[in-house]
């Protein structure tokens, strides 16, 4: 990534974060989304903060989101010549929670559709005693319009993209100083 790259996110996540701001606190999802991508110099700042590495740059990532505890929800650059929405969808918790969410933005949408956050997505962990995924319409219809074939349940999309990046984990801990 280039300081000067565009910051504007892809028409589908463009049109499902401004839905999710509109849910913050409403639907018990912990998804704050941004309004663009961080700047080049952000993302960077943020992985070296992250990892403890002060030599990485955060080339690899496009950071589009947060849980309420800065958490963050990105995409990982680990595909070389795909577009941006054919890359996978991570989340890289506060207290070092790691995961691969989704394996490209069309799954990610369905994701989103079906009730379920980054962070949801990644713990393994409920998100509380009585927190129940609540499939969203807005976002559905975002999903149908933008990621027709890629329809499944958030199970599913977290399955297939756990099991396409079983290496997640320990790249980022690899990482780590």
């Amino acid at each position: 990534m280039t300081p000067n790259e565009d910051q504007q996110f892809p028409p589908p996540l463009a049109a499902a974060m401004a839905v999710r701001l509109g849910c913050i606190g409403e639907d018990g999802v912990d998804f704050e989304p941004f309004e663009a991508f961080l700047t080049a110099d952000e993302t960077t700042d943020w992985l070296r903060s992250w990892t403890g590495n002060r030599e990485l740059t955060g080339d690899g990532f496009r950071v589009f989101g947060q849980d309420g505890t800065g958490g963050s929800a990105a995409f990982w650059l680990i595909r070389p010549g795909q577009a941006l929405v054919e890359q996978p969808v991570v989340f890289l918790g506060s207290e070092g929670e790691t995961g691969v969410v989704a394996r490209h933005l069309g799954a990610f949408l369905w994701l989103l559709a079906d009730g379920f956050g980054p962070w949801e997505a990644a713990t393994s962990y409920d998100p509380g005693p009585d927190w129940v995924a609540r499939p969203n319409r807005e976002l559905t219809s975002i999903a149908e319009r933008f990621a027709p074939d890629h329809r499944a349940p958030a199970a599913v999309v977290i399955e297939q993209a756990t099991r396409e990046f079983p290496g997640f984990d320990d790249y980022m801990m690899a990482l780590c100083r």
